[in-house]
Formats: C-alpha cells, sequence, structure tokens
C-alpha cells in the first residue's frame, strides 16, 4: 500500500492538542487525515471561563459542521471516520475548572468532557504538578475526583502530574489511567518527561502512553526532525510494547508568545513555574498539522509494518479510548 493510501485509509488519533482554535486550525487537522484529537478547552481556568470555552466549542461545532464534529466514544470516532470529519474529543489539562466542586464533574461528562489531566504543572486540590517543589501526592479530594471520573468514564490524564501524585493516582484508580502526551526522561533530562519506571508502571496498570513529538521535550530541541520522532516512538515501543503507544503531539500551532509566557506562571498569572521562554519550536517537517502524512511516510520508510504503523497512530488510542470513556 503506498504512503498516501495508507495514511488517508488509517484511524489517526491525536492524544494531545492544543493549539490556538480557528478554521485554520480545522483545515489542517482535516487535511492532515486526523480521524480524532484530544482538544485542550480549559487549563488554567476556573468554572466560569471553562464554561465560556465550551460554549465556544459548540458554536463552533456548528459553524464548521463540515469538517469538524464532537466525539464522545469510540463509536463517534469510527462515524468521524466514515463522515470524513475530526473528530474533537474536549478534555482539560487541569481540574481547576471543577474549583472545590465534586458535583461539577457528571456535568461537564454531560456536555462532553471525556479527558481530565489532574494537575497542570503545579499544586491544586487534588494533588501536585511536576514542576512543583514538594510533591505531596494525592490529597483527599483527589482520591474523590479520581472515585467520581472512574464512575463517569472520564480518562484520568497524568502528563503533567508530579510523580508521587501520579503514582499514588495510577495505585488509586480502579480504572487504567494515560499519559497523553511525554516523552521518556531517560532520553532527556527534563521534568515533564517520565521515567522508565513511571512508563512501565502505568502500562503495567493497564494503561496508555502517548509519546509526545515536541521538540522541548526531545534532546535535539528546535533542530528535532521527524526521523528523531520516529527514534522516540522506536525507543517507546520497546520500553511499552506496541500495543500501549499511540501519538500524542502537544501541537500548539497559531500560538503566541503570551500564551506560553500565561502556560509557564503558576495558575497563569503568579509564579513562574517553567524557566521556558517564548514560543515553543516545531518539529521540521511537521509545522502544522496538515502534515501528519510526511509522519506515516517516514514510519514506511523505516521498515515499520503495516500493522504497526496503524496501531500507532490511532488504532492503539482507539482501542483504549473505547474502554475508557464508557461510564461504569
Amino acid at each position: 500500500m503506498s504512503d498516501d493510501s495508507l495514511h488517508k485509509s488509517a484511524i489517526v488519533i491525536d492524544g494531545l492538542v492544543v493549539s490556538n482554535w480557528s478554521r485554520q486550525v480545522f483545515e489542517d487537522m482535516h487535511r492532515g487525515g486526523l480521524t480524532a484529537a484530544n482538544c485542550t478547552c480549559s487549563i488554567w481556568e476556573g468554572l466560569r471561563e471553562t464554561m465560556i470555552n465550551i460554549a465556544q466549542w459548540k458554536k463552533a461545532f456548528l459553524d464548521h459542521a463540515d469538517i469538524i464534529m464532537q466525539v464522545r466514544s469510540a463509536e463517534d470516532i469510527h462515524r468521524a471516520k466514515q463522515s470524513n470529519k475530526v473528530g474533537i474529543i474536549l478534555g482539560w489539562q487541569n481540574t481547576s475548572a471543577i474549583e472545590d466542586r465534586l458535583d461539577l464533574l457528571p456535568l461537564f461528562k454531560d456536555i462532553g468532557i471525556g479527558i481530565i489531566q489532574i494537575t497542570y504543572n503545579t499544586q491544586n486540590l487534588v494533588g501536585s504538578g511536576c514542576w512543583e517543589p514538594n510533591d505531596s501526592g494525592l490529597s483527599g479530594f483527589g482520591r474523590e475526583v479520581i472515585t467520581e471520573m472512574n464512575r463517569l468514564g472520564i480518562l484520568i490524564d497524568l502528563s503533567h502530574v508530579g510523580p508521587k501524585t501520579s503514582a499514588d493516582a495510577v495505585t488509586f484508580s480502579k480504572r487504567p489511567c494515560a499519559y497523553t502526551h511525554v516523552a521518556p526522561f531517560s532520553a532527556f533530562n527534563n521534568s515533564r518527561n517520565k521515567t522508565d519506571q513511571q512508563l512501565k508502571k502505568i502500562i503495567a496498570s493497564g494503561g496508555f502512553v502517548g509519546v509526545a513529538t515536541y521538540p522541548p521535550f526531545m534532546k535535539t530541541g528546535a533542530n528535532t526532525t521527524l526521523d528523531d520522532c520516529v527514534d522516540l516512538f522506536e525507543y517507546m515501543i520497546n520500553l511499552c510494547g506496541e500495543t500501549n503507544i499511540g501519538i500524542g503531539t502537544d501541537s500548539t500551532q497559531g500560538h503566541d508568545d503570551a500564551f506560553f509566557d500565561w502556560l509557564r506562571q503558576d495558575k497563569g498569572y503568579a509564579r513562574r513555574a517553567n524557566p521556558g521562554r517564548g514560543r515553543a519550536p516545531f518539529v521540521k517537517g511537521m509545522e502544522t498539522l496538515a502534515d501528519y502524512p510526511r509522519l506515516t511516510e517516514v514510519m514506511q520508510h523505516r521498515g515499520w509494518s503495516e500493522k504497526r504503523i496503524r496501531a500507532i497512530l490511532g488504532e492503539n488510542w482507539l482501542r483504549f479510548l473505547g474502554e475508557s470513556l464508557t461510564p461504569q
């Protein structure tokens, strides 16, 4: 099968996209052959601001119904593929939006929130983030949040979560958790990356890893190429197994320096939790979400089997999400 036909026929799922949402981004996702993506609609925002973000998404589903649709299940992802649209799974990168109200979680599940990262870099009511100086672990409230997320079928994301809080969550959760967008610490020393032990632990519990093709998490930095990304996938396949990983680009297409400044400050305005400055660079050859077919081409040129390519592009994610998004 040719490079182009394989990509077009494949299920392609991105575990995390946090772009500056616009018609241009949606068109690039569509041109890139994305079947579905976990799209961030809340990070530092509280309840009111998050509801406004979701309202804007609901309008986008109407305004751009020719190329995007909201998805809540594996069946919806199949429907997105069949209708040649990009399926949008609404997700959060923090639990700030529920503030201190556990009873808000069922409401957000009802309006389509399928994936929630329990902390974003720093401390919140649930636990500690990976940039917090003292990771005190999962709080009592955090245990309640995880229990409710398990019941509702909201996937627990631990990508930006501190090591102790992550370990506590994996142990406490009755359902498998995920790192939706991470890279291995053993390949590059960055506090956002996960150790081999952490990666093996989440897989041993039935969890999943989305591999981040995000240059700041890689030793090649701004010079990262698609070949470097495939090197990383091969490393993670050897570590976690071919059926347990997928893609989580962490794409920030369209965002400016001000957005990154907001991200890197605790709660969006306080101390600088992350030492970075300015916008993150893109992978050379994958500067936009329209460039996804180029990643498939590199996988084929490496001699990957069609089965492996389809698994990593999206079939692994599809299986895992089918189990994770279903209420108990």
